[in-house]
């Protein structure tokens, strides 16, 4: 097994970490500035305009939403509530599986919440490579307006680089991340400061009562400003969801010290610039430089883009892949492109899928400023349900005060209410993408969930009790007769028995004289200490040859079968009665169903062929487990749902 990332972290420096943080966690946020004001000012036909009450009143808003969603909400209060050291919106149902509500029905409609803001991170994974790379690329038309026609295939061309890059891994580049942005958040800084020197007075606008003056003076004007607003939260979630591969106390130092000035600065600067060019909001992040440093600047934020678009890419594969180990998902391919980070892994079918959408994209709406139309409806909707299963396990797991959690909740859904509110005026403008995505990724994830319990019933009551078959076993008259070698049998429940050994022995009436029965039981934690892992059951009699292995694994471990072998030979003498298990000389048989249609499972039968097409495209189980082509036997038994 590998080593639990968590160890080494703790032998980390703090300046590392934290340097670790700025070039992973905040790509997304950081890049923001290169399309949110600009958006603002661009959208509804100008409905905002650039007059000295509408400027305040947006930068006022913009740092205000900030500081209340990204310092205070997620930073100061939902990091605190992490699964075993990890975060995000998996880690929140994690604890809300765990948790002992009063009414079930709650609990199972906040979990399904739960999913659905999984799968809106997806729609979102999707459109922030578009709109990050094509906003960067977009700013060769200030420093070299002929070559407009370019930008598309441009934008392509990156995105097609980086997305093949995948199967190599980014342990290697990923070291660069860091030094990179922060080199971005100082030169974005800069800029603001060089334009905030010049005049002050946008200064002014950090007061709240600018942003609550303008939804009085233009209430309609300003509610539909919070639609491109929202553009520059976008990537708060992945300060939460990144947690477990930073711990919070950097991320934290990193978004106070660093991150939080560098946009209020640069947003400050955006303004004034606007203030006093009102022609540039058509392009106020790059006309806040000089002219000599624009192709400079469009490589500095095209790099940045590319870095939050990894981000954004590698936090998909990591999501897909606890969604897998909770059930939520069939099995896919999952390549290891680190042997020493755990979290350093590559998933094709994820890979190639993303690449397929966000190339749509592009392509399809054209510009960054058509994609914000389309972005903010997933960002809020995922930070909305967030903020409501946060509550709960603020309530109901913390044992917090009622008033408490009712006054948080005030807070933090009547801003996100908001925000919610005025992104859905965008679903006829491209809004629509990212909900049906969602809503398609919802629907596969709660059938595949459903569709694999029934199996998982279905084959439990096929199997039978592993005590009762041992019983027979040892009752056989004549003996069973034994044939030389280990045979190891891979179960999916601990107390069943396997249906590969159970028809072995009706079908060529022998069995092996080493048998171990191995079932790994994936937790609702991440990680499993290695002392935790392997429980050993010699199945009452050590003499006969038959024993029983459970493995508890995190979500985020690999179910490396010969690998947990090797820990389970690791266990003190004596604890393993039959003595060590020749993992280099023994078979793997590995149970299959064959399902069909025309059982009596309650499902649509829509959603049963949905089903059957997931369940007949997952990664072999001889893949997943990681055992050995040459010495893997695999017996097929026929279901129907």
């Amino acid at each position: 097994m590998r080593k639990n990332p968590r160890s080494q972290k703790a032998t980390a420096g703090v300046a590392a970490l934290t340097l670790g943080a700025i070039g992973v966690v905040f790509g997304d946020i950081g890049t923001s500035p290169l399309y949110a004001i600009q958006t603002v000012f661009a959208a509804d036909h100008q409905a905002v305009k650039p007059t000295e009450g509408d400027v305040f009143g947006v930068i006022s808003l913009v740092f205000w939403s900030i500081t209340m969603i990204v310092s205070v909400k997620f930073v100061s209060f939902i990091m605190r509530a992490d699964n075993d050291g990890e975060g995000g919106i998996m880690a929140l149902i994690a604890l809300i599986q765990g948790a002992k509500l009063k009414d079930s029905k709650l609990q199972v409609g906040l979990i399904a919440a739960g999913l659905f803001g999984v799968a809106l991170f997806y729609g979102d994974g999707m459109i922030t490579p578009a709109i990050s790379v094509m906003s960067a690329v977009e700013g060769v038309e200030v420093a070299a307006p002929g070559l407009t026609d370019f930008v598309l295939p441009i934008t392509v061309g990156v995105l097609a680089i980086l997305f093949f890059s995948q199967k190599f891994g980014t342990h290697v580049i990923g070291r660069l991340f860091g030094p990179v942005m922060v080199v971005w958040f100082i030169v974005i800084a800069c800029g603001g400061i060089g334009q905030i020197a010049t005049d002050p007075a946008i200064l002014k606008a950090l007061s709240p009562t600018y942003g609550l003056d303008f939804f009085v003076t233009h209430p309609t004007i300003a509610f539909i400003s919070l639609g491109a607003i929202v553009l520059t939260i976008t990537g708060a979630e992945a300060l939460y969801a990144d947690m477990g591969h930073f711990g919070r106390p950097p991320i934290r130092r990193a978004w106070f010290l660093l991150v939080f000035p560098a946009l209020t600065l640069n947003y400050l600067g955006q303004g004034s610039l606007i203030l006093d060019s009102p022609s540039s909001i058509s392009s106020p992040f790059f006309l806040l430089f000089p002219d000599w440093s624009h192709i400079p600047m469009v490589l500095l934020a095209t790099v940045a883009t590319v870095i939050a678009s990894q981000a954004v890419i590698s936090g998909a594969f990591s999501v897909t892949r606890q969604a897998i180990q909770l059930g939520y998902l069939p099995r896919m391919t999952v390549k290891q492109t680190s042997s020493e980070e755990v979290g350093q892994i590559y998933m094709p079918a994820v890979n190639w899928g993303l690449f397929a959408a966000v190339v749509a994209l592009v392509v399809g709406f054209g510009s960054s400023a058509a994609l914000a139309s389309a972005y903010g409806v997933a960002v809020v909707g995922t930070m909305t349900i967030d903020a409501l299963l946060f509550l709960v396990v603020f309530r109901s797991l913390w044992k917090k005060p009622l008033w408490m959690t009712l006054a948080l909740g005030a807070v933090f859904l009547t801003i996100d209410l908001a925000f919610l509110g005025a992104n859905l005026t965008k679903i006829f403008h491209g809004g629509w993408f990212p909900l049906g995505i969602g809503l398609i990724l919802f629907t596969v994830l709660v059938t595949w969930e459903k569709g694999h319990s029934a199996v998982a019933k279905i084959r439990a009551e096929k199997e039978g009790k592993l005590q009762d078959f041992v019983a027979k076993v040892h009752a056989k008259e004549p003996p069973v007769q034994k044939v030389p070698g280990t045979a190891v049998y891979l179960n999916s429940h601990p107390d069943t028995t396997p249906l590969a050994l159970r028809d072995s022995l009706q079908r060529d009436h022998f069995i092996h004289e080493r048998v171990v029965v191995i079932s790994l039981i994936t937790t609702k934690v991440p990680f499993v200490r290695d002392g935790q892992q392997v429980t050993h059951d010699d199945l009452g009699d050590p003499a006969d040859g038959m024993s029983h292995l459970t493995f508890r694994l995190g979500f985020l471990d690999i179910p490396d079968v010969p690998a947990l072998l090797a820990l389970a030979n690791e266990m003190p003498e004596g604890e393993l009665t039959d003595g060590p298990i020749a993992i280099n000389d023994a078979y793997f048989y590995v149970s299959n169903l064959v399902v069909s249609i025309g059982g009596e499972v309650k499902m649509a039968k829509w959603r049963k062929r949905l089903f059957l097409v997931m369940y007949r495209n997952a990664t072999s189980a001889s893949d997943h487990f990681h055992l050995p082509p040459d010495r893997t036997v695999i017996e097929s038994t026929e279901v129907a749902i």
